[in-house]
């Protein structure tokens, strides 16, 4: 009897784990799991790290796995082509891009395209009507921004200078163009130099360096990403100019937050780098899915100063992972 017993009991519980194992197997069966590929332009500072907690979220949200990897250097193009063709041969479901050159990147979009994998491009994108979408700050309009808030800080005269990113990236190229558009309205305004950073802290000191060497009376700088713009403030510092020469810069990283409140920053165009991860990987998986997405979002621009620093939305933005 009691081997009977014992030998129903054991039939239980196999009936009871294959049961489950069968369930297990249906739920995870029955939607494959969208695994999407992230390239930043560099890993090398906070503002791509922002991004990638922001696509990091979507995924949790969605339930997709996020593969993140990028050049050291946002000059490394070819590195970054290598890496993008390395997960269109993993045939990734969807691939979100900021290109390192508008233009160099174009085939390896179109490859990934013809390998039926969508792509998004966020912060910097193509100069081709290739990608699904492109999810970026509207880089002319900031740039744009600069100039207005430059102008009026130094009361509308004198010379300036400017250190866009780099050549050939069309994120350096808008915001170099919109704030020299912009700058047009200021008539005894006048650029007299204009220096890339290659969004290089020791670069960003050079051409500074340089800028203020060759042009002594200089006004204002106008430095286009966050990199750079610490490597210029550094040398304001050590010229003792905070506050004579004024200093407007786009994003806010960390180096460049400090920097602001010790003065050698007088204005931040603040991007929103999160929402660039996040809606470019929910974007990627919409048109995985066959959804209609939109050729453009704007992720929007705020120009900080410490007039409106405190404010409980710019706080938001300038710290978005803090809970």
């Amino acid at each position: 009897m009691k081997l009977v017993c014992r030998f129903l009991l054991t039939l239980m519980v196999i009936s009871l784990v294959a049961g489950c194992s069968q369930k297990q197997a249906s739920n995870s069966g029955g939607k494959k799991q969208l695994v999407i590929a992230v390239v930043p332009k560099s890993t090398s500072h906070e503002f791509w790290q922002t991004v990638k907690a922001g696509a990091e979220a979507a995924g949790e949200e969605s339930g997709a796995k996020i593969l993140w990897n990028g050049p050291a250097k946002e000059t490394d193009i070819a590195a970054q082509i290598s890496i993008i063709e390395n997960y269109i041969t993993q045939h990734v479901d969807g691939i979100v891009l900021a290109a390192c050159n508008s233009k160099a990147l174009i085939p390896t979009v179109q490859k990934a395209k013809k390998a039926g994998i969508p792509v998004v491009t966020i912060d910097s994108g193509i100069d081709s009507d290739d990608a699904d979408c492109f999810v970026a700050t509207d880089n002319i309009d900031g740039a744009k921004k600069a100039a207005d808030v430059l102008a009026k800080m130094i009361g509308e005269k004198g010379d300036i200078g400017i250190e866009p990113i780099v050549p050939g990236a069309a994120t350096s190229t808008m915001r170099e163009k919109g704030f020299k558009d912009g700058i047009k309205k200021y008539p005894n305004i006048k650029v007299v130099a204009t220096l890339f950073s290659n969004c290089d802290e020791q670069r960003g000191i050079a051409a500074t360096e340089d800028m203020l060497t060759a042009h002594p009376k200089i006004k204002a700088i106008f430095s286009a990403c966050g990199p750079g713009a610490v490597g210029c403030a550094r040398v304001i510092e050590q010229k003792k100019l905070s506050g004579k020469v004024i200093h407007v810069a786009f994003d806010a990283v960390p180096a460049e937050l400090a920097a602001f409140k010790r003065g050698s920053i007088q204005a931040m165009i603040v991007q929103n780098p999160y929402r660039m991860g996040h809606d470019g990987v929910l974007t990627a998986i919409d048109a995985k899915h066959g959804k209609k997405v939109e050729k453009r979002i704007d992720t929007g621009v705020e120009v900080v100063t410490k007039e409106n620093f405190d404010k409980p939305e710019i706080q938001k933005l300038l710290f978005p992972l803090k809970k």
